[in-house]
């Protein structure tokens, strides 16, 4: 049944609250926990479901989204699976920029139209999960319904950020609040701890069930939503609650980890929680592995230092003395000696530094890529490429919770350094 979905996965907007990670790519193409991609989070889950054919929508800063596509995902021409890249461009019919979720996938539908497919898969580009599509599917089809939303049991604090369903007995949804930010609006969104142990979950609290933008659309479902008058450009705040009343539209609850990493904090957040004796996400799982490009990278080479609770990638040299706790270190890092690093992301780097260059560098006082010897990193993330010099403190020294300066920014007290910056040596941040 799988082969007869076909998986859109919307790239986002101009990503905003994760810059400056974002600076100089779209969020899909953010990295993550050392050697992957956003994109790869989606896609892998499509690929171990069975979902092999997949368009990915983009608009803002697709370059490096485009490549790292292109590089990774290559079907056998048997499989007839594919995951191709649909950017925005102007056509005959139109030439705006996406308007919204369901605006991009509207300016899209030719390519749904020319398909087979009975039902249509969306999902984002931005979040960290495992989910086994199958099962959505089979929710969807047993139910008979127009439209599936996967859901996720949250608590009365969380609610406020998400949009909240509300359910009758048979996991119909009858109601639909956009980020609820009163008690009066949630009061009636409440789940009964019945309701919910009867599907295997455990409330402990968690009795507001979010919408996870996770979407299964059959096809003429999603044909007459996004062309019913007035045009909606939104799936949350519009085709949701419209839906409800004229289609069945039914929720299917998850319990599994999902974060959404949007912002900065949830950023760190997530990748810090990687490094832990039992991760809340693994990587590496028998129930499906995520997939990212291969870089054929040597192993790292670490030199007498200490490490506790970190993500160490491919191809990566640690200098004696340094001490690095609860990091996650991306590929090709270069760390000097006596460094010590805490909680941090270092994202890494696109390339290695030849000789030369080296020599060039260490002639003009220019910090080579990497980080230099006896410099100190606490609650930070360190962008792909930057050149962070010896001595240097990157510790938010003054506790700012949000501010910008010539090589940095702060956002919620975490010192981002972007890509490409330059620390000179003995540098307080």
């Amino acid at each position: 049944m799988l082969q007869e979905v076909l998986s859109l996965i919307l790239g986002g907007g101009r990503g905003t609250r994760l810059y400056p990670l974002t600076m100089l790519r779209s969020k899909p193409a953010v990295p993550i926990a050392g050697k992957y991609r956003l994109i790869d989070i989606p896609i892998s889950n499509c690929i171990n479901s069975g979902c092999n054919r997949i368009f990915v929508l983009t608009q803002f800063l697709s370059v490096s989204l485009h490549r790292h596509i292109g590089n990774t995902y290559k079907f056998d021409p048997f499989s007839r699976g594919f995951v191709e890249v649909l950017a925005a461009q102007q056509t005959n019919e139109g030439s705006d920029w996406y308007q919204g979720t369901a605006d991009a996938v509207r300016q899209n539908i030719r390519y749904v139209h020319e398909d087979r497919c009975q039902d249509v898969l969306i999902l984002s580009g931005d979040q960290l999960y495992r989910m086994d599509f199958s099962h959505l599917l089979k929710t969807h089809r047993q139910n008979k319904a127009d439209v599936t939303i996967a859901v996720l049991p949250v608590t009365a604090e969380s609610a406020a950020h998400f949009g909240i369903t509300r359910l009758d007995d048979s996991g119909r949804v009858v109601g639909f609040v956009e980020k609820p930010q009163t008690p009066e609006q949630l009061k009636p969104l409440a789940m009964p701890d019945a309701f919910l142990n009867q599907r295997g979950i455990h409330a402990n609290g968690r009795h507001y069930l979010a919408s996870m933008g996770i979407y299964l659309f059959t096809r003429d479902a999603l044909f007459h939503l996004l062309n019913q008058p007035p045009l909606a450009t939104d799936f949350g705040k519009e085709i949701f609650p419209r839906s409800i009343h004229s289609h069945r539209v039914q929720a299917h609850v998850f319990d599994g980890y999902w974060e959404d990493v949007g912002t900065i904090k949830s950023y760190h957040e997530a990748n810090l929680a990687l490094t832990a004796d039992n991760p809340p996400f693994d990587f590496h799982a028998l129930e499906g592995v995520i997939y990212t490009r291969m870089r054929y990278l040597p192993a790292s080479r670490i030199n007498a230092a200490r490490l506790d609770h970190c993500l160490v990638s491919d191809g990566c040299v640690i200098g004696a003395g340094t001490t690095i706790t609860r990091c996650v270190v991306g590929i090709r890092t270069q760390i000097g000696c006596n460094v010590t690093l805490k909680n941090s992301v270092i994202i890494g780097a696109d390339r290695y530094v030849a000789p030369e260059e080296l020599e060039e560098n260490h002639r003009s006082g220019l910090p080579s890529f990497g980080i230099g010897d006896g410099t100190v990193i606490d609650n930070a993330i360190v962008d792909k490429d930057s050149r962070i010099g010896a001595n240097c403190r990157i510790v938010n020294q003054d506790h700012v919770k949000d501010g910008e300066g010539k090589n940095f920014v702060i956002r919620d007290g975490i010192v981002v350094i972007p890509k490409g910056a330059v620390v000179v040596d003995g540098a307080v941040i």
